[in-house]
């Protein structure tokens, strides 16, 4: 059975069919509006510029936002896990003595 669901996204007022997972719907449409609320907080501050200058400087704030997310997950991520393996490493060490 096909799990696909064809749907039509709204972004920057033109509409993009999309064949998709059922379980990621929701999280495509969400994405799709939060685009298009970004696109229109440029529309209200910068009126000489076009839509594509809009998505662009979304595309550019949410593709920084990422990038920070991803590093902080990374150097928060690393110190866990080696303070996890010196506690591994401790425990067998106790257990040989």
């Amino acid at each position: 059975m096909d799990d696909k669901l064809s749907i039509r996204v709204n972004v920057a007022d033109r509409y993009y069919p999309l064949k998709v997972e059922r379980e990621n719907e929701e999280k495509i449409r969400k994405a799709a509006r939060m685009i298009n609320e970004k696109v229109l907080q440029y529309k209200q501050r910068y009126t000489d510029k076009d839509v594509q200058d809009f998505l662009a400087m979304a595309a550019l704030q949410y593709v920084i936002k990422l990038t920070e997310e991803e590093e902080k997950i990374e150097n928060d991520y690393l110190p866990d896990a080696i303070n996890e393996l010196i506690q591994k490493i401790d425990s067998v060490l106790e257990t040989k003595e």
